[in-house]
């Protein structure tokens, strides 16, 4: 009986901590959302600094230690953040690898919404990641490496990403982990597609596909992948089907209350504008406001969507200016306006020279209001692609123009008809050769 008296008495003194760690907790997030931090940050780091063991009491400095990083972050103090993340990592043997995992990537998520935080974020990952090494917690290890790898691939260092990528996939196939295999397949994708290799980009989205369809994917992850395979599909100029992957992307993304969803839009209505379907353009942007909000990036689409209804190069150009954020920042919008800039430049060369059979450059540039050198270029793409039939006479400066000339059926039909008589004495030479 005395053995159970004292272990009842260890259970009401164990209860009664947790119970004041759990409190202290409570104050802690009060402080918070009154925008006490250093009231917040006292209660937290009471509750982080207890001494002990057990479920309970480990779940409560879980919470504190996420808690803690929540608040560092509201105030921007990532060397906070990269102080704690240090300070912890005793504290992970005393929980489970996944519990550990999650924390961990908690904090670098947390880092990474502090603007200009990018190198540090960088190094926090470098570090963990050898902490892990040490430790050889290697589920822990790949994970935050595919991280690293998708920061290096957002700050164009595609080289480091790569190679990361490479060696991540050769042990990670071994171990044949798929939902982290769908995330690094899905990183290779936008690398190659970034240094402009399609094939091993759709080959790449493809293994990410089949990953995926073998396990649950989680819904953010899934509009990812339309999204990479929206972007593909635009690339081979069928913005049909890209147009509906992207809306399942956005649909995915508003379920998930995820800001990418404003992003999945902006390129729905890319796709639009590149099928000459600009005049939906105001009505789709109208219809989903309200779901996604507005925002700069549909504001900057429907004034390229204007340009391009009224065929105005000038209106184009300072439309890409006014938004060098929401239209160059963004690789997939500014490939395809770059295509659609040279489309119109194009059709206002064409339309301009029409009336000449012979014009000084000059006079065309200033005609269009652009560099001599830019004009000239376009030109003679022009004529090389056939689309203009003329030349380009470089002592004068002058573009001279040349009647088309109509078809000569008769030209074409002898052509054919002498192809088809030398393949014939081709024929009766290898049958003579085989008579003698």
């Amino acid at each position: 009986m005395a053995s159970e008296d004292i272990a009842m008495e260890i259970d009401e003194k164990a209860k009664a901590r947790t119970d004041d760690m759990h409190e202290r907790l409570e104050q802690g997030k009060a402080f918070h959302l009154a925008n006490k931090p250093d009231q917040a940050e006292a209660a937290y780091n009471s509750v982080y600094a207890e001494e002990g063991d057990g479920e309970d009491f480990n779940k409560l400095k879980e919470q504190a230690i996420c808690k803690l990083g929540e608040l560092f972050a509201n105030s921007k103090r990532v060397n906070d953040i990269q102080k704690l993340m240090i300070s912890i990592r005793p504290f992970f043997a005393n929980i489970p690898k996944a519990k550990t995992a999650k924390i961990v990537r908690t904090l670098i998520e947390l880092v990474a919404k502090v603007d200009g935080s990018t190198e540090l974020q960088l190094q926090l990952c470098l570090d963990t990641i050898e902490w892990c090494k040490q430790e050889k917690r290697t589920f822990l290890r790949h994970r935050i490496q595919a991280k690293l790898a998708a920061m290096y691939f957002e700050t164009r260092d595609f080289t480091r990403a790569m190679a990361l990528t490479e060696e991540l996939l050769r042990e990670v196939k071994k171990l044949d982990d798929k939902p982290l295999l769908v995330e690094i397949h899905l990183v290779e994708s936008r690398i190659h597609h970034q240094v402009r290799n399609l094939p091993k980009s759709k080959a790449a989205l493809t293994s990410a596909r089949t990953a995926a369809n073998a396990i649950y994917c989680p819904p953010a992850l899934q509009a990812q992948i339309d999204t990479q395979s929206g972007v593909l599909h635009a690339e081979e100029k069928d913005y049909k089907t890209a147009y509906s992957y992207f809306f399942e992307a956005m649909e995915a993304f508003l379920t998930q209350e995820n800001p990418l969803a404003v992003k999945s839009l902006k390129h729905m209505l890319l796709c639009k504008i590149m099928t000459n379907a600009s005049d939906e353009v105001p009505g789709l942007i109208d219809n989903k406001a309200s779901k996604v909000g507005s925002s700069t990036e549909l504001e900057s689409m429907r004034a390229i969507a204007e340009a391009y209804k009224e065929r105005s190069l000038a209106k184009l150009i300072l439309t890409m200016a006014k938004y060098p954020k929401e239209l160059k920042e963004d690789p997939v919008t500014k490939f395809h306006l770059d295509t659609l800039y040279d489309k119109l430049l194009e059709n206002n060369l064409s339309r301009l020279i029409e009336p000449f059979s012979q014009v000084q450059i000059v006079h065309i540039a200033k005609l269009i209001d652009l560099p001599i050198t830019t004009v000239e270029a376009t030109l003679s793409q022009m004529i090389l692609d056939k689309k203009f039939n003329g030349i380009l006479d470089q002592g004068s400066g002058a573009l001279i123009a040349y009647e088309d000339l109509p078809d000569n059926t008769t030209l074409e039909t002898g052509l054919e008809a002498i192809d088809q008589v030398g393949k014939v004495v081709d024929s009766l030479y290898l049958r003579a050769g085989k008579l003698s």
